[in-house]
């Protein structure tokens, strides 16, 4: 994954995703959510011609990003635990 800043304003932050899909950022804009944001979104002009983009919005627009960043590794984290237990069955 590799991701370039577009824009940085106290209140926006708005980051290019290279080489991810709807998933991935439909579940980091609700973690962006629940983490506190005033307005999260992501948009992917085209699929074949331009790279996936998040845009969030709040009083500390870094800090709701790393936060729903790390709620999505431990949701997968958790998720990753329970199949490994349950795999085993």
């Amino acid at each position: 994954m590799e991701l370039q800043v577009l824009e940085r304003k106290d209140d926006k932050l708005k980051i290019e995703i290279k080489e991810e899909s709807h998933t991935f950022l439909n579940i980091l804009r609700e973690k962006c959510w629940q983490a506190g944001a005033l307005q999260a979104t992501y948009m992917l002009e085209h699929p074949y011609l331009t790279q996936p983009k998040i845009v969030v919005y709040g009083k500390n627009p870094k800090k709701i990003l790393l936060e729903a960043a790390k709620k999505v590794a431990e949701e997968a984290e958790a998720f990753e635990k329970e199949f490994k237990r349950e795999a085993k069955k």
